[in-house]
């Protein structure tokens, strides 16, 4: 009995939890946690075939947290790496924008400033080893080739490039430093005194960049905005707040959060915002999520601006990370968030049933929602009012647009998406930039000479054809065809234009066309 107590006493140890508050264990003899603990124990030492202690441990914590909400998620030190890079706004490396072309890395655009650049890399080389080891026709992995020419700040990095026109492998030292990640897609004068911002994700350095953004197209006479939040995955709250307090009156309710063991947390505007004054138009869709919709509440609530496009995604829970001494993380749900009008607008789920959650967006195509607002219902106990003018909004699924814009399901053909899907496209105009960047930049001095006068030769479009075919892909027929053509041409001119300037340029072509874009416009001008 006394060596039984002493080998429950020895693997019973307290665990320290990294959050904001100390958490109490409750250890008593009949404590979950004892019964958890013995069970790993005994697998671990008892168990007919060796197992890893590491990955039992973590099976474990999965396990548990999949009987949550969709939202809490456990990640090992690696992924919590790869999850934090794109947020915290910068990562090490050698600052290179690049795609792979038939299995050799082809630089896009080195980065502003960036090492690369100032070693004179430049686009369009092919980096074709590193550290004296072959990275170009060998199939290696575009993960691996990432973690060889990634590494510590200050770290060096042997380069063997080959340069169109020159003979010779060309060799370069890099000093590998801190590359910024942005998280502003695009930012343009869209129409005369109107601009147009599209934020990509809620990161560390958004708040910053969007001011930027916005200082900038304010001197350009910019009275209006356009805030494309489609696609917007979310981020950090506080990234969220800091971009709804540049269009908020002092004191004005940003959001609040509150949870069983978390008080109420209200997070109110400064009113030292940059853009208090013009009007706003914000683009969301079903994939606008989380902080996206903590800026979309805001606007839409105190009647700051109106919302164009479709039902946002609906998530309305915060998380906690929670770091585990080896590196990994728990991302814990422990609040959910108010809009200023009291709106929850987090969407329904059964704990446990993540895949169920994960098909909403198609379950929306599905049922019509998406190509039909009247497909959509909610419940009079949703209902809430803007605190201005007090027009009805609905929590709890999304957010639903002031103005509502069906998907055009007929611009993409089947054709058009599994040549995309397939990359024959993306491959296509990288092909065709590397061949001709010279000629094009010699020819097209600004981006308005490009925009108003080059189209897409009819050989790249027929070549993409020509190779899809070999692959057994083809359009169903000549009227397919026809319907693919018109979008493909405008989408490689938005291609070849993003890597010859930058994805302002890629926005400022395909805007042009998109449906909810043009919505917002017909607005603003209305007005």
């Amino acid at each position: 009995m006394n060596k039984r107590k002493a080998l429950y006493a020895a693997i019973l140890s307290l665990l320290s939890l990294t959050a904001s508050a100390q958490i109490r264990i409750n250890m008593g003899e009949d404590s979950p946690l004892r019964k958890l603990q013995i069970a790993e124990m005994a697998i671990s030492n008892l168990y007919v075939d060796s197992v890893d202690e590491q990955i039992l441990v973590e099976n474990g914590i999965r396990g548990m947290i999949e009987k949550l909400d969709p939202h809490s998620s456990y990640m090992t030190a690696k992924e919590v790496k790869e999850a934090n890079e794109p947020l915290q706004g910068n990562f090490e490396g050698i600052g290179v924008q690049f795609n792979m072309v038939e299995d050799t890395l082809l630089v896009i655009q080195p980065v502003t400033g960036g090492p690369s650049e100032k070693r004179g890399i430049l686009a369009g080389d092919r980096i074709v080893s590193v550290n004296d080891t072959a990275i170009a026709g060998v199939s290696m992995p575009k993960e691996e080739i990432m973690r060889r020419l990634r590494g510590p700040k200050g770290t060096k990095v042997n380069l063997g490039v080959v340069r169109r026109g020159i003979t010779d492998t060309l060799r370069f030292v890099i000093t590998r430093d801190k590359i910024p990640v942005k998280s502003i897609d695009a930012a343009y004068m869209i129409r005369p005194g109107i601009g147009y911002i599209r934020i990509g994700s809620f990161g560390a350095q958004t708040h910053e960049e969007f001011c930027q953004s916005l200082m900038k197209l304010t001197g350009e006479g910019m009275q209006s905005l356009i805030l494309d939040l489609q696609e917007n995955g979310g981020g950090y709250l506080h990234a969220a707040v800091e971009i709804a307090n540049e269009f908020l009156a002092s004191n004005d309710l940003i959001v609040y959060t509150q949870g069983r063991r978390v008080p109420r947390n209200d997070y109110l505007a400064q009113g030292d915002g940059l853009f208090t004054k013009g009007k706003v138009v914000v683009l969301v869709d079903s994939y606008s999520a989380s902080a996206a919709e903590i800026v979309t509440g805001a606007i839409q609530d105190h009647d700051r601006g109106v919302v164009v496009g479709r039902r946002t995604f609906g998530k309305g829970l915060v998380q906690r990370p929670i770091d585990l001494p080896d590196g990994s993380m728990i991302r814990l749900t422990i609040a959910h968030y108010y809009t200023p009008s009291g709106r929850c607008i987090q969407k329904p789920y059964e704990k446990g049933k993540a895949k169920d959650y994960a098909m909403d967006v198609m379950n929306r195509l599905k049922s019509g929602e998406l190509m039909h607002a009247d497909s959509i219902h909610f419940d009079d106990s949703l209902k809430y009012y803007t605190l201005k003018e007090h027009r009805v909004v609905y929590g709890g699924g999304g957010i639903m647009p002031d103005y509502y814009v069906p998907l055009d399901t007929m611009k993409y053909t089947r054709f058009h998406r599994e040549l995309s899907a397939r990359s024959f496209i993306i491959n296509a105009s990288l092909r065709y930039v590397d061949q001709h960047r010279k000629q094009l930049k010699k020819r097209y001095t600004t981006f308005s000479a490009f925009q108003q006068q080059f189209e897409i030769p009819a050989s790249v479009t027929d070549g993409i054809i020509a190779e899809a075919e070999k692959q057994k892909i083809k359009p169903k027929d000549q009227e397919e065809l026809q319907k693919t053509l018109p979008y493909l041409r405008l989408q490689l001119k938005a291609l070849v234009a993003r890597d010859l300037w930058e994805p302002s340029q890629y926005f400022a072509i395909m805007n042009e066309t998109n449906d909810v874009v043009r919505r917002a416009l017909e607005l603003m001008e209305s007005q």
